[in-house]
C-alpha cells in the first residue's frame, strides 16, 4: 500500500544497457566471454565460441576478444572488407588474421560446410548494444554524509549506474529523491531515456 506523498520509482526490471564503454568491451576477453565492437556496434560471440570451441577458424577472434574490430569491415556494406587477388583476379575477403568462422575458403573445397545460415556479421542475433563514442566522468557527492562515488559511462549507463548504488541502500530514500529531482534538471533528456 502506498503512503500519501510517495511516488513509485522506476521500474528497471526489464531494462537492457544499450551502451557501453571501450573498456567496458575490453573486459569480455575470454573464450567463455568473448564480445567484440565493430561499426559502433557491440556483440557479444559467446555462444558462437560455444559452438566452435577447439575449431582453429575461432583463433582469429579470439585474438582480438574485447577489441574494436571496425577495420575488417566496410562500413557502406557492413561486410568483411573485399580487395582483387592479384595471382588469381578474383575478389577476395581481406582477412588481415586469418580465414576465421563464416569465412569460405579461398579456393573451393569439398569439406567446407555452408549451411550456417547468415554468417555471424550480417545478422543481429549477436548485437548487444552500440559503443559509446564519447564518455564522461560523473562525480556524486553525498553533502550530508561526505560519501563520494566517481563513475565513467555514456551519459545513460552513468545515470544507470548511480541509481543501482541508490538500490544498494547507501543513501536514504530521502536523499534519492532529493538526488533524482536534481538530476532531473540538470538532465531532463537523460531520465526520459532511462525510464
Amino acid at each position: 500500500m502506498l503512503r500519501r506523498g510517495l511516488v513509485a520509482g522506476p521500474d528497471f526490471e526489464g531494462f537492457q544497457r544499450r551502451y557501453f564503454t571501450p573498456a567496458e568491451v575490453a573486459e569480455h576477453n575470454k573464450p567463455e566471454d568473448l564480445w567484440v565492437s565493430y561499426l559502433d556496434s557491440v556483440y557479444d560471440l559467446t555462444p558462437l565460441a560455444q559452438e566452435y570451441k577447439g575449431n582453429l577458424l575461432l583463433k582469429p577472434i579470439m585474438e582480438v576478444a574485447g577489441q574494436d574490430i571496425s577495420h575488417w569491415f566496410d562500413p557502406k556494406t557492413r561486410d568483411i572488407r573485399k580487395h582483387i587477388d592479384p595471382l588469381t583476379g578474383c575478389l577476395r575477403y581481406r582477412i588481415p588474421r586469418g580465414r576465421f568462422v563464416h569465412v569460405p575458403p579461398q579456393l573451393p573445397r569439398s569439406d567446407w560446410a555452408n549451411d550456417f545460415g547468415k554468417p555471424w556479421w550480417k545478422g543481429s542475433n549477436y548485437e548487444v548494444g552500440r559503443l559509446s563514442a564519447k564518455t564522461r566522468n560523473i562525480r556524486i557527492i553525498n553533502t550530508l554524509t561526505s560519501q563520494e562515488h566517481t563513475l565513467e559511462g555514456t551519459s545513460v549507463s552513468s545515470t544507470l549506474s548511480v541509481l543501482e548504488i541508490m538500490e544498494e541502500g547507501k543513501y536514504t530514500e530521502k536523499e534519492e529523491r532529493i538526488f533524482i529531482l536534481k538530476l532531473c534538471s540538470v538532465y531532463p533528456k537523460l531520465i526520459f531515456q532511462v525510464r
